[in-house]
């Protein structure tokens, strides 16, 4: 046994453990650079994310039509003064943007943009990205991509599949399924255009067809996971085109090509549609569907991460009568400090260290910087925690002990997960 931990250097140790594992992300909207500028980056993508544009609208007396006529810049403008220059930034998206500032070498304080823009022409996005992952300290993230969006859609054949052009081995691949399961009456359409054999009734020849389009993008994609986001309404089983798709067509093909299927629910889909992207609300969901995928499909591997924080201990529960069953991450209006330490806390309570506990969620780049050093903090105060209670009980701990639990705790629970078969 190594040298054992002391109450005394506890915290010092834990807190670099934490600072020094390299992260597995694993649910980001970011794409590699091959995408071109559907990867959003630098200090006008980053002021505009749409968490500080709703704050902003609570103060600007401006139409949402108004706002939307105005360029990027102008809208970084306006979000700026109204809420770093005329109210002190301390919600965790405000307070995200001068981390992220600040870990880059700039001075936070200034509260000239003029600075900031120019730092950000000065750099190729190759290298920035290079700098982000330093910075962030990351092994690689999970994008989401989408087959059904045009422009993603033609980098993916032509410049992957026809070009034989590399993706970043740093950004991996998920294949998003909202337009398939949400959209059937829309996306069947699609589907016939590109080839397919398919109707609007969910027949056998549709059902093989569907499948056929999943197994050709895993093909070409590789993900690590095909996943879809729900609204908080959902529930199977149910008499709905949605609910036969994931039981005739994602949930085979998940269990034969060992692809997890990754739900994301709770959404109030344009609770205010003026707002656009930021106009989605949070509503509760009846787990009872997540209980009946896990029993009825106790083969298959289901990755869970829901919107509403009522919702949180009952997926922990769940979590523990179902080893098919990984929780991830604190998602959207739950990556909140307050939040994930408390959902942190509960789930270390309840299932140990057989969890994710955190994904970024995040939407531009530069996100990657402060939700992983704001999300360390929190882990490190919470393991220490949790490392005093054991140690109150005459538990010797070592450092090697802490570094195998942190790793698993931030990624590496989900390769793990991947590679288990559930028989």
């Amino acid at each position: 046994m190594t040298q054992p931990i002391t109450r005394e250097n506890l915290f010092r140790t834990v807190e670099q453990v934490v600072r020094d594992a390299k992260v597995t992300d694993v649910h980001t909207h970011l794409y590699a650079p091959i995408f071109g500028d559907i990867l959003l980056w630098g200090f006008d993508e980053l002021v505009t994310y749409h968490y500080l544009i709703a704050e902003t609208m609570r103060w600007v007396d401006i139409s949402y039509d108004e706002y939307w006529k105005m360029t990027k810049v102008e809208q970084a403008d306006l979000i700026w003064k109204t809420l770093f220059l005329d109210n002190s930034p301390y919600s965790e998206a405000c307070r995200g943007v001068l981390t992220t500032l600040q870990r880059l070498g700039l001075d936070a304080s200034s509260r000239d943009v003029g600075p900031y823009r120019e730092f950000f022409a000065g750099k190729q996005l190759e290298d920035y990205v290079d700098q982000v992952f330093d910075v962030a300290n990351l092994e690689c993230v999970v994008m989401t991509n989408d087959p059904f969006d045009p422009k993603e859609r033609s980098v993916w054949l032509e410049k992957i599949k026809k070009a034989g052009e590399k993706v970043d081995p740093r950004f991996r691949a998920a294949l998003r399924l909202d337009m398939l399961l949400i959209n059937w009456d829309q996306s069947w359409h699609q589907l016939k255009e590109w080839g397919f054999d398919v109707t609007p009734d969910l027949n056998d020849r549709t059902v093989e067809e569907v499948q056929r389009f999943l197994r050709e993008w895993i093909e070409l994609m590789n993900p690590v996971y095909m996943a879809v986001s729900l609204p908080y309404d959902f529930e199977l089983p149910e008499k709905s085109a949605r609910a036969e798709l994931i039981e005739k067509c994602i949930v085979p093909v998940s269990r034969e090509t060992n692809v997890p299927f990754a739900l994301m629910v709770g959404v109030k889909r344009q609770l205010n549609p003026g707002l656009r992207d930021a106009g989605d609300g949070v509503g509760k969901m009846n787990i009872a569907s997540i209980d009946y995928l896990c029993s009825k499909y106790p083969h298959n591997k289901f990755l869970v991460t829901l919107l509403a924080r009522e919702n949180q201990h009952e997926l922990a529960v769940l979590a523990r009568k179902f080893r098919n069953l990984m929780p991830f991450g604190c998602w959207w209006f739950l990556n909140n400090p307050s939040l994930i330490e408390e959902i942190t806390k509960m789930r270390l309570e309840l299932l140990g260290t057989s969890v994710i506990l955190q994904h970024s969620d995040a939407r531009v780049l530069d996100q990657l910087i402060y939700k992983w050093e704001h999300s360390r903090r929190i882990i490190t105060q919470v393991l220490v925690e949790k490392y005093q209670d054991l140690m109150a009980t005459g538990w010797v701990l070592t450092e090697a002990e802490i570094r195998r639990d942190v790793d698993k705790l931030m990624g590496g629970n989900l390769w793990s997960f991947l590679e288990r078969e559930f028989n």
